[in-house]
């Protein structure tokens, strides 16, 4: 009997080691090969326009438009990833957020315009993440999908179901 369960733990201990297993990406991954945001652009010469300038505000727009609608990695959709990133909490109840935006780089989502779509991941949580700030630099672990969400601080491309987050700390050197 005893033998059964020993063999029994070793069959069954890949298969649970595995769920902990998320592949790192790096930002430039959620973004497909090929997709160029400035191509629209290439013939206006944004130098010798003024912020006041029509077409300058026109532009303004087409970006904007354009970055809401960026194309999402296909290749991505299902993947258990783990990704660095700065938070931006959508909701925070009694110090405890189940949702935030995911950004790559700090102050994004706050300065105008925000980055492209494919650039601000929709984060769920299982459980509510207790102490998470604007701007916290963490580490997401979870499952990625294609799937947009409008928030007041940009479009998002992505929505990751998270498992776990937590502080950012520097990648140990190999």
């Amino acid at each position: 009997m005893r033998r059964l369960l020993i063999l029994l733990a070793l069959c069954l201990a890949p298969s649970l080691h595995a769920a902990d297993d998320y592949r790192e990406i790096k930002w430039e991954a959620l973004v497909p090969k090929g997709w160029d945001p400035a191509s629209e652009f290439k013939a206006l010469d944004l130098d010798k326009l003024q912020d006041s300038d029509p077409r300058a505000m026109e532009a303004l727009e087409k970006i904007k438009a354009l970055w809401d609608r960026a194309p999402t990695e296909p290749s991505l959709a299902g993947a258990k990833i783990r990704l660095p990133g700065f938070a931006i909490p959508l909701e925070n109840k009694g110090g405890k957020v189940s949702e935030f935006l995911l950004v790559p780089y700090f102050g994004a989502c706050i300065h105008s315009p925000p980055p492209p779509a494919n650039q601000i991941i929709h984060v769920v949580a299982k459980k509510p993440v207790t102490n998470l700030h604007s701007m916290d630099a963490v580490w997401v672990s979870g499952t990625l999908s294609l799937q947009y969400a409008n928030t007041p601080w940009g479009s998002a491309g992505y929505r990751l179901t998270v498992d776990k987050v937590a502080p950012y700390e520097e990648p140990k050197k190999k």
